[in-house]
C-alpha cells in the first residue's frame, strides 16, 4: 500500500508554537556519546567497502498521516482488513500520525500493526475518536489478540471509554486517554494480557475479564477490578496492595527504568527520542514540558528494508549508524552484530527478523547504553542455539550508570512455521533491564508439536543485577525461565507450562515432577520477585502433575511476593507454589492457589 503522504515528514503545513518549540529544544540535545561513526584504523580497513547511507524514506508500509490529508478512515479500515485475523500473516504495518488534532476516527488494530503518534509529548498528537482492540474475529475470546500496540497518542473516546482488548505482546505505551479504558471484549469474554507503561488515563480503567495486567510508570483515575494477578508499581492512583483478595500487588516506584525510543517529528524532519534512565520512577515521563532525553536525526539511522542481508545490517552498524528496521520480515544467516555502546536498533510495525540455517538473531557485546526496541524474532526450522544474546558468557562490566534496554522485543518458536531453538534469550551483561517481552513456544498455528517446535529454556539470566519488568514467557519443553545472576529482581511475570506435553515421563525432571516455570540457581544468595503467577492445561495428558511453579533456594536473600498456581480446567495439576510450600490446586474450577510471602 503506498504510503498516505511521502515517507519524508517535511510539509509546509508543519505545526508551530508549543510542539516546534519542544521540538526545537529536543534538536539541540546532544547525541549519545560513542554514536560518532569509528575512525582511524576500522576506517582505513573499510575503505574500499563503500559507505552505507543513513536517513531515507520508511518504505510503503509506514503510512503517514497529518490533519489534511484525505480518506485517513479509510486508509485505517484497509489496513485492518488485511490484519484482522492474520495471526501468522507476513504483513506488516505502522500508522504514524503527524502532530495535529484529528476527528472522528476509529483506528482498529489487527495484527502486526503499530499505531503511534510523531510529537515529543502524547497531547501533541490528539484524535477525538478511538484506537480500539476488540475479538470479533474470534468469536469475542481476546485471548489471542496479540503483536499490535499503540504509542504517544492522546485520544478522546467517541463514548468516553476506549477498548483495547489484547493479549501478549500488545503494548500501550506513552498514551493519554481522556477518559476511560476498557482491556475487555465487547462481548466480556476471555482476555489475557497485557501491558500498559508511561501513560495517564484520565477515567477509570476496567480489566473486567482479563486474567492478568502489569502497568509501570503511568496515572490512572481508578482501576475497577482484578481476576488473578494485577501488578503496579510507580502507578499513581493504583488500588491498595491486596493480594490475594484483591488480587492486586502494589509498588510504589519502579526501581530503575527508561523508556522505549521512538520516532518523532522536529522541524520537518524524522528523528528519534532517546529518554533518559529514571530511578524510583513515579508517574509519567512527558507531563512537565520537554521530555529528558536525548535525540538523534533519522540520518544517524540505517534505514532497513525486507530483504537486506545481514552483512549489510552489519556494515551499517561498523560504520557508527543505529538500525531503523522497517515494517516486514527479515531473514538473517548470522548474528546482527551489536558491538559498540549506545546503539538503537527500532523496529516499526511489528519488523520480524528470521534466523536461517539455526543462527542467532541478534548478539549484542557486553557494552554499556545498547536500546534493543520493537522488534520480533521468528526462530527458523534449523534449530539455533540462541535467538538472542545480550552480553557474551562471562560478562561482567558494570553497567549501572548506563544498561542495555530490551523493550518490546518478542520471540516466537513455531505457530508461522515450523521453528526450534534451545534457549530463546540469554541475558548475560549485568544490570540489563528487559522491560515488557512476550517470549512464546507457539502452542497453536503450523509448525507445533512436543518436538516440531522443539525449544528447551525460554529466558536465561546469567548476568548479576538483571531486572525485567513485564517478563511473559510460556510453553518452554523445560524452564521457562532459569535465573543464575546474582541480584536479580522480576517486577510481574506471567506463564502457562507447556500444552503438549504428551505424558508425565516427558515433563519429569530428575526426581522433580515437571520443569519449574521459573527457576532461580541453587547458588544464587539474592533474588526478588513481584506478583509471579504460573498456569498449567496439560491437554494432551490431563493426568500430569508439577511439583511447583517456582524453584528457588530457601535462603533470606532470596524473596518471593504475591505468587500464584492455576491449573486451568483441571488440565494437569500442582502439587506446590513454590518448592514445597503452598496448597495444591484441584478440581476444575480453576482456583489459584496462592503465596504471599516467601520464605
Amino acid at each position: 500500500m503506498p504510503p498516505a503522504t511521502p515517507s519524508s515528514p517535511a510539509s509546509p503545513s508543519s505545526p508551530v508554537g508549543r510542539r516546534a518549540v519542544l521540538g526545537a529544544a529536543a534538536a539541540a540535545v546532544p547525541v549519545l556519546a560513542g554514536a560518532a561513526a569509528p575512525a582511524g584504523a576500522a576506517t582505513r580497513r573499510r575503505r574500499s567497502q563503500r559507505a552505507l547511507p543513513g536517513g531515507g524514506d520508511l518504505g510503503p508500509n509506514v503510512l503517514v498521516f497529518d490533519p489534511a490529508t484525505p480518506g485517513i478512515q479509510a486508509k485505517l479500515d484497509e489496513v485492518f482488513a488485511k490484519q484482522e485475523s492474520a495471526q501468522f500473516g507476513d504483513g506488516r504495518y505502522a500508522l504514524l500520525f503527524k502532530p495535529g488534532t484529528y476527528h472522528g476516527l476509529n483506528a482498529q488494530i489487527g495484527f502486526y500493526t503499530s499505531v503511534a503518534g510523531l510529537g515529543l509529548s502524547p497531547d501533541d498528537t490528539t484524535i477525538n475518536g478511538d484506537v480500539t482492540v476488540d475479538a470479533g474475529w474470534f468469536d469475542g475470546n481476546a485471548t489471542q489478540n496479540f503483536w499490535r500496540s499503540a504509542e504517544n497518542l492522546a485520544l478522546v473516546p467517541a463514548n468516553g471509554t476506549n477498548r483495547w482488548a489484547v493479549a501478549q505482546a500488545a503494548p500501550f505505551r506513552r498514551m493519554h486517554v481522556r477518559g476511560g479504558l476498557n482491556l475487555a471484549p465487547s462481548g466480556y469474554g476471555w482476555a489475557s494480557g497485557g501491558y500498559i507503561a508511561d501513560s495517564r488515563i484520565d477515567g477509570q480503567v476496567g480489566p473486567y475479564s482479563q486474567q492478568q495486567w502489569y502497568t509501570r510508570d503511568s496515572v490512572v483515575g481508578g482501576w475497577l477490578n482484578g481476576v488473578w494477578n494485577m501488578v503496579f508499581s510507580g502507578v499513581q492512583g493504583a488500588p491498595a496492595q491486596g493480594f490475594p483478595d484483591p488480587v492486586y500487588t502494589t509498588l510504589d516506584t519502579t526501581p530503575v527504568s527508561r523508556e522505549k525510543p521512538f520516532l518523532y517529528v522536529a522541524g520537518g524532519e524524522f528523528r528519534v527520542f532517546l529518554p533518559e534512565k529514571r530511578t524510583n520512577a513515579r508517574g509519567v515521563s512527558w507531563g512537565g514540558g520537554t521530555p529528558r532525553g536525548t535525540s538523534l536525526p533519522l540520518s544517524r539511522f540505517y534505514v532497513a528494508k525486507p530483504g537486506v542481508s545481514a552483512a549489510t545490517l552489519n556494515q551499517a552498524l561498523a560504520q557508527g549508524l543505529h538500525l531503523l528496521l522497517t515494517p516486514g520480515v527479515y531473514h538473517v544467516d548470522r548474528p546482527i552484530q551489536v558491538d559498540r555502546p549506545n546503539t538503537v536498533v527500532l523496529g516499526l510495525g511489528y519488523a520480524t527478523l528470521v534466523p536461517d540455517n539455526g543462527a542467532t538473531a541478534v548478539r549484542v557485546a557486553d557494552v554499556d547504553g545498547v536500546r534493543l526496541a520493537g522488534f520480533l524474532v521468528d526462530a527458523g526450522p534449523v534449530n539455533s542455539r540462541t535467538l538472542l544474546e545480550i552480553g557474551p558468557a562471562g560478562a561482567a562490566k558494570d553497567h549501572s550508570a548506563n544498561p542495555t534496554t530490551v523493550q518490546d522485543v518478542f520471540v516466537r518458536i513455531g505457530g508461522a512455521g515450523a521453528g526450534k531453538a534451545t534457549t530463546s534469550m540469554v541475558i548475560n551483561s549485568r544490570h540489563t533491564i528487559v522491560d515488557h517481552t512476550w517470549v512464546w513456544r507457539a502452542d497453536h498455528g503450523t509448525g507445533v508439536g512436543w518436538e516440531t517446535n522443539r525449544a528447551d529454556y525460554g529466558v536465561v539470566v546469567n548476568g548479576d543485577d538483571v531486572l525485567c519488568t513485564g517478563l511473559f514467557v510460556e510453553h518452554f519443553n523445560k524452564y521457562d525461565v532459569q535465573w543464575n545472576g546474582q541480584r536479580g529482581r522480576t517486577i510481574f511475570f506471567q506463564n502457562e507450562k507447556a500444552y503438549d506435553a504428551p505424558n508425565q515421563a516427558a515433563v519429569q525432571n530428575g526426581a522433580v515432577k515437571g520443569y519449574a516455570a521459573y527457576k532461580v540457581g541453587d547458588h544464587v544468595t539474592a533474588h526478588e520477585g513481584w506478583g509471579l503467577g504460573s498456569y498449567c492445561y496439560y491437554n494432551v495428558d490431563p493426568g500430569i502433575v508439577q511439583h511447583h511453579g517456582f524453584s528457588a533456594p530457601n535462603r533470606p536473600g532470596v524473596r518471593f511476593h504475591d505468587l500464584l498456581v492455576v491449573s486451568l480446567g483441571g488440565n494437569g495439576q500442582y502439587e506446590h507454589v513454590i518448592n514445597e510450600t503452598g496448597a495444591p490446586t484441584s478440581g476444575t474450577s480453576t482456583t489459584p492457589s496462592t503465596v504471599v510471602s516467601y520464605p
